[in-house]
């Protein structure tokens, strides 16, 4: 645990019913409005839902937002954004959408490149106001300085992290959740337990993160299932849509581990979707970390579980805990083998090679993960 450690969070987050009526107040004194969305988020009408708060500023719509960006797909759209100057972004989408409107936050009025925030990513500064409204309750990217990009070349997802990404305003109203379709909902709801876990557990967990992490699994544990089944289901979905929020709290004051340093590559190469890649590594993962992790474990059981045995050992508590996640995995329906997505034997040892590249995120591990030791997870999931 770290000794030293930093919270960072977006200056203001309206939460609630109606949240979104707060549009108008961030706008106010406002009047050209770049919205970045996605055409699947336009299908559903979404959009309309925060346009109509938006009066007669003038609105400029960027909605071809690919999912899973590469870095260069990014850069279009942040040229296309810097034609013209506008005096606040509104990003509502999931984590692509938002993390596309970040980077093209900082890239207002710069002359930097997003490959050369690759090489360097200190040299971003922010060129504009961001709004964030999630339409998915899983990455949590309004809350954190992350912005994740495929990079072709290394067939590998990579990070951009610079607090100049963190945005001004975050909105969250469970409204713009209610349509999500149950694979995405669990997709996404899955990333958000990874981040919670993981934040936990890290080797730079702190008594910030260790805050926001624990609320996050226990609003997480007990509603995601609920939410993801029920369309009805409204005290759920907020549920996830708060614990999803603060579980990109925790990334920003701890950082996720060996969970998402593995699934980089399958996201990256074989354009596996960020969430399913990062639930199908979830137990194994977690279970190659257990005996480092076993008492932290245990505090997650003491917080989430319900009428549950408080005198039961730490071994007991986290095997449920495990157990628990297994279950939920297998209830969402999430897939069981790479081989669904065209991953053989053969790719296991440039899997390994590029997983083991993401040392930002693997010496946050608890426990040491070597190569073998990568090997092993890639095939127990093959």
């Amino acid at each position: 645990m770290l000794e030293k450690y930093l919270l960072q969070m977006p200056q203001k987050v309206f939460g609630g019913r109606n949240a979104l009526e707060n549009i108008k107040s961030i706008v106010s004194d406002k009047n050209r409005i770049a919205l970045f969305t996605d055409k699947g988020i336009q299908a559903t009408g979404l959009i309309s839902e925060i346009t109509r708060h938006l009066g007669e500023k003038e609105i400029t719509v960027f909605d071809e937002l690919p999912s899973e960006p590469t870095c260069d797909q990014a850069q279009i759209i942040a040229d296309e954004f810097k034609k013209k100057e506008f005096d606040l972004l509104i990003a509502a989408g999931g984590g692509s959408v938002m993390d596309i409107a970040k980077l093209a936050s900082v890239m207002a009025g710069s002359d930097y490149r997003i490959r050369d925030l690759l090489e360097d990513q200190q040299i971003m500064k922010k060129g504009i106001e961001t709004l964030m409204i999630p339409t998915t309750a899983g990455t949590g990217s309004e809350a954190t300085p992350n912005s994740i990009v495929a990079v072709p070349e290394k067939e590998l997802k990579v990070g951009i992290v610079n607090s100049s990404m963190i945005a001004d305003y975050v909105i969250l109203d469970d409204v713009m959740i209610r349509k999500l379709p149950r694979k995405i909902a669990a997709a996404t709801g899955l990333d958000a337990l990874a981040h919670a876990i993981e934040c936990f557990t890290s080797n730079k967990s702190n008594l910030f993160s260790d805050t926001f992490a624990l609320e996050a699994l226990d609003l997480i544990l007990n509603n995601i299932e609920p939410a993801c089944d029920d369309p009805e289901a409204f005290d759920a979905k907020n549920a996830m849509l708060i614990g999803a929020f603060y579980a990109g709290v925790a990334i920003t004051a701890s950082g996720t581990t060996a969970v998402h340093a593995l699934s980089y590559p399958l996201g990256g190469k074989y354009h596996i979707p960020h969430g399913i890649a990062n639930a199908m590594l979830l137990v194994p993962v977690m279970k190659f970390n257990e005996p480092a992790c076993r008492n932290r474990f245990a505090r997650v059981y003491d917080r989430v579980v319900r009428n549950g045995k408080a005198s039961g050992t730490d071994g007991e508590k986290s095997e449920w805990i495990i157990r628990r996640l297994e279950e939920i995995v297998k209830h969402l329906d999430i897939p069981g083998s790479l081989k669904e997505y065209g991953v053989g034997s053969k790719d296991i040892d440039q899997l390994v090679e590029a997983g083991m590249k993401v040392q930002r995120l693997l010496q946050n591990n608890a426990r040491t993960l070597k190569a073998e030791d990568a090997k092993k997870l890639y095939s127990e999931i093959l």
